[in-house]
C-alpha cells in the first residue's frame, strides 16, 4: 500500500515541507495533520481526503441536510463535541454511529464518545467547518444548560463576590469550572451565537431581568433571570467590557472578545442607568463569519452588472443608504471583496472593522485619540491609495474630505443613514457641501433594506385569502400574478416556529447621470428626483421587493415592514 508520505507529496506537498512538519510535529506533540494545516501548506479539504484514502474511511465535503441522532444531542455534552469537532451523522439498526471528525489522527476522544453512546463508532471525514455548522444546528435547540446555570446561581449564596477573574478572550464553551454567574452569561451567549442572533438585551424589570436576542432583525424573548441576581449579571458584563463596575448612574460603553471554539467574536457592550437598574445590550460581530460575494447577496441582474460596471471606474463616489441594521456594510464589504487587490492599493476606514478583507489595509476609528473619519480619509490621501471606504459620512467635514478625494482621482465608497438614493443627495448638500462638488463627484446611490427569506425547511404554498390579497395590492401585485397562492413559511424548529430563516436585501439603484447633475446644480427636491428617476427607469426599493416576493423568497408582510416610508 502507498505510504501516507507519498500520497501527500502527489497532494503537491513538497517532501522538504513534509519533513519540515514531521520535525514540528516530533517537536511540539502535535499530529502531523494539525502541523500541515496550521502552516497552511495543503488546504483542509485536500488534506482530508488523503487521510480519508489512506486510513479507508469515507469522505463527506458537505453535511448539508443531515440530522444528528437526537441520541447523540441527548448524551454527549456540547462542549465536548465542539471541542473535539465530533458529530453524529447516523446511527445504524446494529448499534454503530456514524461520526464525522476532522481529525483523523486523535483517537482517544472517539474512545470516550464511544463510552458516552455505548455504541460503535465508524469515523467519517469532514471539514471542520461543516462540523460546526452542524453542531450549531443539532444543540440549537436544546437548553444549551441556562435552566441549570440559573439553578447553580440560585444554590450559591456568594453570588456578590464575584467573577473579577476575565481572560483576554473568554471561551463562552468553556463552562466546566467557572463560577456560577459567569457560566450563566457564558451561556447565555452561546446560546445567542448558535441562533445567529446579532444582539443580545438584558431589560431589568421590577420583578426580573429579560433576556432578548435579536435573530433576522426581530427580537425574541428569552428566559428571564430572577432579580436578586440581576446586579451580579451586569458586574459581570461590565468587568467583560472592561468598564466601571462602581458608575452606575451613567451610561458605558466597553468591548469584549469571546471565543466560541476556535472562532473570534468581537462584542461591543453598551450600558444605560433605568428606573429598575442598569440595561445592558450587546452586539455580537462573529469575525468568522465569511464575507459575502456580490452574487449571494440578493441583487438583481441588471443592478449587479451595474454594480459591477461602476467597481472598475477609476474615481467618484459610491454611496449606499438605508437605517442601521439594513445590510450596507456587508454590501460594501462584498464589493470591495471584487476590487483587484494585487493591482490596486485599497484602505478601508471603519467604525468598528467588521469583518478582515484579504489584501485590503483596514483602520479602526479612535474618537478618543483624534482618529476620526475626517482624519483618518486625510491621512489615507498620502497613502497613494486607489480605492477607499469610509465607514459612514456623518457629518460636513467627512462628506468635505470624501469628495475631494473623489475628484483627484480615486474610487471611494461610503454609507449614509437616509430613507432611498434620492434623498442621499439632498442630504450631501443640506450637510453644506457645494451642490457642484456633490454633482461631479458622485457616480452612483444605492438604497437597501433587509427582509427575512421563508424558512426552507417549512416553505409551502397556501390558497390566496382576502387578507393576502389586499397586503398584495399595496405592492402592486394581482393574485393571478401569484396564482392565486401564497409561499409562506408554517413554523418550524429550525425557525424558531416564525416562518423565516435568514435573510435578503432589495435594492434601489440610482446612477448619477447627465440629468441627474443638472436637477442637483439646480437644488430641486428629492421626490421630483426620484419620480424623474422612476420615469427613466429606476426600480425603486418596493419595486424589487415585489420581484422577490413574485421568485417567492419572501412575503408581502416583510417587504410592507420595511418599505413604509418608501412611497411611490
Amino acid at each position: 500500500m502507498t505510504s501516507i508520505s507519498e500520497m501527500l507529496i502527489d497532494a503537491g506537498l513538497s517532501r522538504e515541507k513534509l519533513d519540515e512538519c514531521r520535525q514540528v510535529a516530533a517537536a511540539s506533540g502535535d499530529s502531523l495533520d494539525r502541523v500541515i494545516l496550521t502552516k497552511d501548506y495543503l488546504d483542509e479539504v485536500t488534506l482530508l481526503q488523503v487521510y480519508a484514502k489512506h486510513l479507508g474511511y469515507e469522505f463527506k465535503k458537505s453535511l448539508e441536510g443531515v440530522k444528528v441522532p437526537s441520541s447523540f444531542v441527548n448524551r454527549v455534552p456540547v462542549h465536548f463535541a465542539r471541542n473535539y469537532n465530533l458529530v453524529a451523522l447516523e446511527e445504524t439498526a446494529d448499534k454503530v454511529v456514524r461520526v464525522a471528525t476532522c481529525t483523523p489522527l486523535s483517537p482517544h476522544p472517539m474512545d470516550d464518545l464511544a463510552g458516552m453512546l455505548g455504541a460503535e463508532i465508524d469515523p467519517v471525514l469532514a471539514p471542520r467547518v461543516e462540523i460546526t455548522t452542524l453542531l450549531g444546528r443539532a444543540y440549537r435547540h436544546k437548553a444549551d444548560g441556562v435552566d441549570e446555570a440559573l439553578d447553580e446561581v440560585a444554590e450559591d449564596g456568594n453570588i456578590g463576590a464575584l467573577a473579577d477573574q476575565i481572560d483576554e478572550s473568554e471561551d463562552v464553551l468553556d463552562v466546566a469550572n467557572k463560577a456560577p454567574i459567569i457560566k450563566l452569561v457564558n451561556t447565555i451567549l452561546f446560546q445567542a451565537l448558535k441562533m445567529r442572533a446579532s444582539d443580545v438585551h438584558f431589560h431589568p424589570y421590577v420583578d426580573r431581568m429579560q433576556v432578548r436576542i435579536r435573530i433576522d432583525g426581530i427580537l425574541y424573548d428569552m428566559d428571564p433571570i430572577p432579580r436578586k441576581v440581576q446586579e451580579a449579571i451586569v458586574s459581570r458584563i461590565k468587568v467583560m467590557g472592561k468598564m466601571d463596575i462602581a458608575e452606575r448612574r451613567l451610561p458605558q460603553d466597553g468591548r469584549a472578545s469571546i471565543r466560541l471554539g476556535d472562532g473570534e467574536v468581537d462584542v461591543r457592550i453598551s450600558s444605560i442607568p433605568t428606573t429598575y437598574g442598569e440595561r445592558i445590550v450587546m452586539r455580537l460581530l462573529d469575525k468568522t463569519s465569511k464575507v459575502y460575494t456580490l452574487d449571494e447577496i440578493g441583487l438583481a441582474p441588471k443592478n449587479l452588472a451595474m454594480l459591477r460596471e461602476y467597481l472598475n471606474f477609476s474615481h467618484g463616489i459610491i454611496l449606499v443608504t438605508g437605517p442601521t441594521g439594513s445590510g450596507k456594510t456587508t454590501t460594501l464589504y462584498a464589493a470591495m471583496s471584487e476590487v483587484d487587490t494585487t493591482q490596486k492599493n485599497v484602505l478601508t476606514i471603519e467604525d468598528p472593522v467588521e469583518y478582515s478583507l484579504p489584501g485590503v489595509s483596514q483602520v479602526q476609528v479612535n474618537t478618543k485619540k483624534g482618529l476620526t473619519f475626517a482624519n483618518g480619509l486625510r491621512s489615507f490621501l498620502r497613502q497613494d491609495p486607489d480605492v477607499m471606504m469610509v465607514g459612514e459620512i456623518r457629518d460636513h467635514e467627512t462628506g468635505e474630505v470624501a469628495i475631494r478625494a473623489a475628484l483627484t482621482g480615486h474610487l471611494v465608497f461610503s454609507t449614509v443613514h437616509t430613507n432611498d438614493a434620492p434623498s442621499t443627495i439632498t442630504r450631501m448638500v443640506d450637510q453644506g457641501i457645494e451642490p457642484y462638488l456633490v454633482a461631479s463627484s458622485m457616480v452612483l446611490v444605492i438604497a437597501q433594506r433587509l427582509v427575512r427569506t421563508i424558512c426552507k425547511h417549512c416553505h409551502e404554498f397556501q390558497p390566496m385569502s382576502d387578507e393576502w390579497a389586499a397586503k398584495l395590492k399595496k405592492i402592486g401585485i394581482t393574485p393571478q400574478q401569484m396564482e392565486n397562492r401564497v409561499a409562506v413559511g408554517r413554523g418550524c424548529d429550525e425557525c424558531f416556529q416564525s416562518g423565516y430563516s435568514g435573510r435578503t436585501a432589495i435594492y434601489e439603484f440610482l446612477p448619477v447621470d447627465e440629468v441627474l447633475r443638472t436637477q442637483i446644480m439646480e437644488g430641486v427636491s428629492a421626490s421630483v428626483m426620484k419620480r424623474n428617476a422612476v420615469e427613466r427607469g429606476m426600480v425603486t426599493l418596493r419595486e424589487d421587493g415585489r420581484m422577490k416576493i413574485l421568485s417567492g423568497h419572501t412575503t408581502a408582510d416583510e417587504v410592507l415592514r420595511v418599505t413604509q416610508l418608501d412611497l411611490e
